[in-house]
Parts: structure tokens; sequence; C-alpha cells
């Protein structure tokens, strides 16, 4: 059951009563009429042979206000792709598969390195990257949306409220953020839970009054992988690279557009999707790779702003992120009690544990190397520097999709 309480700088669109999905989807077909809408799915080959997406395409038919869905295809081999092919072609959409692992798509790459415009290494943040290339290419769609290929729990009423207060010129919004509950029989959400709210609350407290701590603080699921956005949007921001895409996307949103036209959705009562595993002593994997990351993508967005880091800073960091997050722990070991749900403390305890170890790296790291930044170049300085790439991007995903 949910709230209609408003906190923090942005606002937030509740999920209240029944479902309301019929309502919202006549809305947006008669929006699409005007304002085209594209959706992008990151996805991998091995998750056409899961539980999740079969269950997503199967939603995605009921679905009549997209003008196209994108795929963009990662760890794929060239048998593999054409099963992918037969697999998507149960979509009523128009569809248009990236196949980035493909001879044309790394041609593509390559020609990015020589011009110095590296799209950095293979994942999630490149191909994501690569499918606004895409959409922008075709220059049609007014929206884009974008969510993960590994939600259990899908339905399309999630799409819709993802997609609306963007899609909706009365809201006026340009980028909404989705968030949602993950529990099963306990608390799911490790590294926003027990990392990032108690990381940014350190923050504040070290650094003082400052509106983008602010503005990341309003978010309640900001690690979520699922927003829409304005296509101009697109044109201006920079992709992270690395685990810190989020969050990244969040700083160059927050960098790019008015607050009051950033809003975050509740998108469904309930989120399940594959848990990423806690490595402690592996920073290469999991989610201390993920906390590095996003230690690293937010120190690179305040040294921006003016923020001085130093030994001491990052020491002092440490301590005050670790009483902080201890003492969630024990809100949360209260919440899961009065819920009846399964709470493992020494486990959320062992997190914390790893998150500092995350924190400590990320702060040696950052420190070594201060002008290290992951992030794709913004596809204005793509077009600018290579004028005919957008038109390679089509006919490289036209000639693969034949």
């Amino acid at each position: 059951m949910s709230d209609f309480f408003q906190n923090g700088t942005i606002t937030t669109l509740h999920r209240l009563g029944a479902s309301n999905v019929e309502k919202l989807e006549e809305e947006l077909f008669e929006i699409s009429k005007k304002r085209k809408i594209s959706l992008v799915l990151p996805a991998l080959f091995s998750e056409l042979k899961g539980r999740a997406l079969p269950r997503i395409i199967k939603e995605l038919q009921k679905v009549k206000y997209l003008y196209q869905i994108v795929i963009t295809l990662g760890r794929t081999e060239k048998k593999e792709f054409k099963i992918a092919k037969d697999f998507f072609s149960a979509l009523l959409q128009k569809v248009s598969i990236i196949w980035n692992d493909g001879e044309r798509i790394q041609k593509l790459y390559k020609l990015l390195e020589k011009n110095e415009l590296s799209a950095g290494p293979d994942g999630k943040g490149r191909s994501t990257w690569m499918a606004y290339g895409y959409v922008l290419a075709d220059g049609e769609s007014d929206v884009i949306a974008l969510h993960d290929c590994d939600i259990l729990t899908y339905n399309r009423e999630l799409l819709a409220r993802l997609i609306y207060p963007v899609a909706n010129p009365n809201l006026n919004y340009e980028f909404s953020k989705g968030y949602y509950s993950r529990i099963t029989d306990r608390l799911h959400g490790r590294v926003t839970r027990l990392f990032f709210t108690p990381f940014i609350r350190a923050l504040r407290k070290i650094i003082g009054p400052n509106q983008f701590l602010e503005y990341l603080d309003s978010f309640r699921y900001p690690l979520a992988g699922e927003f829409s956005m304005i296509a101009d949007l697109i044109r201006n921001i920079r992709i992270p690279g690395d685990w810190g895409l989020e969050a990244g996307v969040l700083a160059e949103v927050y960098a790019n557009c008015s607050i009051h036209r950033i809003c975050q959705s509740d998108l469904t009562d309930n989120y399940e999707h594959k848990h990423q595993p806690l490595l402690p002593k592996d920073p290469q994997k999991g989610l201390l790779k993920m906390v590095i990351d996003i230690s690293k993508s937010l120190f690179r967005t305040l040294a921006r702003d003016g923020i001085v880091f130093s030994d001491g800073f990052f020491k002092t960091l440490g301590a005050t992120y670790s009483n902080i997050a201890m003492e969630t722990i024990l809100r949360y070991e209260n919440d899961a009690a009065i819920n009846s749900l399964v709470f493992d403390r020494h486990y959320e305890a062992l997190a914390v544990e790893t998150f500092i170890e995350g924190l400590r790296i990320a702060g040696e790291e950052f420190i070594k190397y201060p002008y290290s930044f992951p992030y794709i170049p913004r596809w204005r300085r793509i077009s600018s520097a290579i004028p005919n790439f957008f038109e390679m991007i089509l006919n490289a995903v036209k000639e693969d999709n034949k």
C-alpha cells in the first residue's frame, strides 16, 4: 500500500488504490498519435532462456502505444543472434535488434576508438548508449523509456506508469525515474538500502547543505534501472560505461534539467529480479564492484562542483558512513519484524562491512586517478566529429536485421 507523502526536491507520483492501467493505456494511445514513444531493452542472450524475458514479451504484445522497441543485445554469437531474431519476432510493434557483438556494430565501436571517442568496454552502459544513438538516428521518437529484461514480476502497468509522466505533455516532465518495493520473504535492494542512502546522508553530514545531494536523497530507489525521458535530453547527457550508470544518469539529468521537470513514479507493488552476489574479497565483481563504481561516479560529480577530497576526508567519510549504515540495519530489522519477514542481521552487517571496503578502494582510486572519467561521449559530440555516424548506425542495424 502506497502513501501520498511528498518529500525532497522532486515530485513523487504515487500508486494509489486499484490498478488503472487500462485508463493510462487509453491516454497513452491517444498521446502516441502525436508523440512517438520508443522502448529500449538492454538484454543478454542468456536472458532469452530465463523466466523473466518470455513474460515481458507476452506483456508487451498487449501494448499498443509504442512506436518501436529497440533491443540492444550483448554477449551474443552469430548462431545465437538468429535465435534472438526469431524470439523477438513475437513482438507486434516495430522491432530493431542491435547486435553489439556483430561485425557491423563492432566496426562502429572501432571507428569511435580511432577518432578518440571511445564508447568504453562491453556492458550495459555501452549497449544502452548505442540504442539511444539508434533512436536518435531514426529521428521519429519524442519519448524514450528503458527497463531491464530480468524483471520476474513484470506487467504492462509498470511500463505505462514509467512512460506516462514524460509522454503526457500536460504533466511537463523531461525525466521520470521508476521506484518500487523489492520484497519476497525478506528485504532486498541491499546496495540502495545499506549503501547508497547512508552514503549520501554521510556526505551531506560532512559537506553540509548541498542541492545535488539533497536531490539524490529525494529518490526512493535511486539505483532502479527503469526510467523514461524526452529524446532531446539524450543528445546532451553522458552515459557512464560502468556500474555507476544509474547514479551517473541522475547526475547528468540534474545538470541538464530544471528540478521541477524531474519526477519519480511508483511502478508496481513489488519488483523481483536477479540478485548480484556479495563477494567481499573480489572488487571486480558483484555488489562490491557496484559500490566502488557508484562511489567514484559521485566523487567525480562532486569534485566537478568544487568539493575538495583528501585522504582525511575519505577516512571521515568511512567512519560516518559506517555509523549511519549500522543504525540503518536496526531500522530495517524492526521493519522486517513488524511485517514477519526473514532478517539476517549478520548478513546485513557483512554487506555494510563490504561496502565500507568498497568506499576505501573507491577513495584510493579517486585520489590516484582524479581525472579518470568513464563517461561515453555525448551524442551531440559524436555527430559533430563523425557527421554520418547516425546513418552508419541505421545501415548496420538494418543489415543485421534482414
